[in-house]
């Protein structure tokens, strides 16, 4: 199949970069650039298609994700595909039209090991992306993003993740009792489950916590912090000391740090 005009299927992917809704109704998101769709790829995600420039000599690399894929391979003029891909990026050499997984719980692995984050309500695809890759990372086991937030699939937050979206399960909720009311199951299942807020007032510094049990650690909004909500829901609250002139971190680098001091601790406990 070729595409070489702004037909309706090129205005399908079109509105696939900008438009959430029609990424939530179709159930399908644009994959840009090598090492996302690879480790796509990689991790078993489908494809609902494969867009080639056409009439262009394909790499090596991109023959073969074409040949092991069952994907419907659809070729498209390259001022077009260009559209389609990275900003001051060139011609991709391929977009993958990726097939979103679905907003489980069970695909969350919860044993005496887990270690999980909460972003709440973030409003930044780049946020979003950047603590799924840092979660990646440092060996979280899963991300959750609750309430009205960006989405894990807008393309500015799939490139900022730089294709750990593929690697850890990330799961959407719509709000703090859903997550609340699983990790409360996890906890009759006898996983002796915590739930870690963090906050400026904290009544622990992150070093003096212990982070080497099962733990799901809640980052608020970028702006807000912790709503009053997760507030109740968690069981501590911790706080990462901060010196100089700035009044607080940015909400994906406080995960981040969050996250290497997790790693750190479980490390240590495993020498």
């Amino acid at each position: 199949m070729k595409v070489t005009v702004r037909n309706a299927r090129f205005q399908q992917w079109e509105a696939l970069l900008t438009n959430r809704n029609k990424r939530q109704r179709a159930g399908v998101f644009l994959i840009q650039g090598v090492r996302p769709i690879s480790l796509a790829v990689a991790n078993g995600w489908r494809f609902e298609s494969l867009l080639r420039p056409e009439g262009a000599q394909l790499s090596e690399w991109a023959r073969g994700i074409i040949r092991d894929s069952a994907a419907e391979v659809i070729e498209v003029l390259p001022e077009l595909l260009a559209e389609l891909g990275e900003r001051g990026s060139g011609e991709p050499e391929l977009i993958a039209v990726g097939v979103a997984r679905p907003d489980d719980f069970d695909r969350i692995p919860c044993g005496p090991d887990f270690f999980g984050i909460v972003f709440d309500r973030p409003v930044s695809p780049g946020n979003v992306g950047t603590l799924i890759r840092s979660a990646d990372a440092f060996g979280a086991s899963a991300v959750v993003v609750t309430g009205h937030a960006a989405d894990i699939y807008d393309p500015k937050a799939v490139r900022a993740s730089t294709g750990s979206l593929f690697s850890l399960p990330v799961v959407r909720a719509r709000s703090t009792d859903e997550v609340s009311a699983w990790a409360r199951e996890r906890q009759r299942a006898g996983i002796p489950l915590r739930i870690v807020g963090t906050d400026e007032h904290g009544t622990a510094d992150i070093a003096d916590y212990d982070l080497t049990g099962p733990r799901l650690i809640v980052i608020g909004n970028e702006t807000t912090g912790l709503s009053a909500r997760w507030r109740e829901a968690c069981d501590d609250i911790v706080r990462i000391p901060i010196g100089g002139g700035a009044s607080s971190l940015n909400a994906a680098t406080a995960g981040s740090v969050l996250l290497y001091e997790a790693a750190r601790q479980r490390r240590a406990a495993h020498r």
